[in-house]
């Protein structure tokens, strides 16, 4: 049952990659709608879900926004470090390095197997678990097809490539799932994981997609669309 939902996911996935790569000509619209739910998983997904894994350890939960921390800074020096944008933040949307959105997409990728891992988790939980959990990430799977198709482009992508990080992007829930017929994962490591991981998001979203959104056609529908993509992402999570 986990390996067929999870496959629910990947066509979830591949549609959302699909209309980002359709309507490309509207990429600024396309990536403030991102960076919206970029932030909304974050605040609305992956913290809740920090919080009731931590309970009301002090200690494990200064430890896992250290790694909230860690992810934050590791993707900003890696950057950095690729020259990938000049100090002059009026010169930020010219430079743009295909490195990057390879790297971001993977990083997504990363995310949609563990993903993958919590939708087998939840079965070995109970199938009721099981199934709430693969509704949940079949919802926004559809955005991180999105996400990962906007990055690959942003970052002046191919869009054969773009379809390609797609592909591993849409097939990873699936490799998630069949992976926990043979591990499971101890809550204090998915905490480390999920604290990495919000850093993550919180950079390519507020320094990096946001500022490629707003670069050359910044617009009221811009930034509504980003507040669109915290709301979609609040209801959602809401609902499951």
């Amino acid at each position: 049952m986990a390996i067929l939902l999870s496959f629910l996911t990947f066509v979830s996935t591949f549609l959302g990659g699909l209309v980002g790569l359709k309507y490309r000509d509207k990429l600024h619209l396309i990536l403030g709608f991102t960076a919206g739910v970029l932030l909304g998983v974050v605040a609305f997904d992956i913290f809740p879900e920090m919080i009731e894994l931590l309970g009301k350890t002090q200690t494990q939960t200064v430890i896992a926004m250290g790694a909230l921390v860690a992810g934050f800074l590791i993707f900003h020096i890696l950057e950095k470090l690729l020259i990938i944008h000049h100090a002059q933040e009026e010169e930020y949307g010219q430079h743009r390095h295909p490195s990057v959105g390879i790297l971001s997409a993977l990083a997504l990728s990363g995310h949609s197997f563990l993903d993958g891992v919590g939708i087998g988790l939840g079965f070995q939980v109970s199938p009721t678990v099981g199934i709430i959990v693969a509704i949940a990430v079949i919802s926004h799977d559809f955005s991180d097809g999105l996400n990962t198709v906007s990055l690959m482009l942003a970052h002046k992508n191919t869009s054969g490539r773009a379809k390609k990080l797609l592909f591993v992007d849409a097939i990873a829930p699936l490799l998630g799932a069949s992976s926990t017929l043979f591990f499971s994962v101890p809550d204090k490591l998915l905490v480390l994981y999920l604290g990495f991981f919000a850093g993550f998001l919180l950079y390519i979203g507020a320094a990096d997609i946001l500022p490629e959104a707003h670069a050359q056609h910044s617009s009221r529908w811009t930034i509504l669309m980003t507040i669109l993509g915290v709301i979609l992402i609040f209801l959602i999570t809401r609902a499951f």
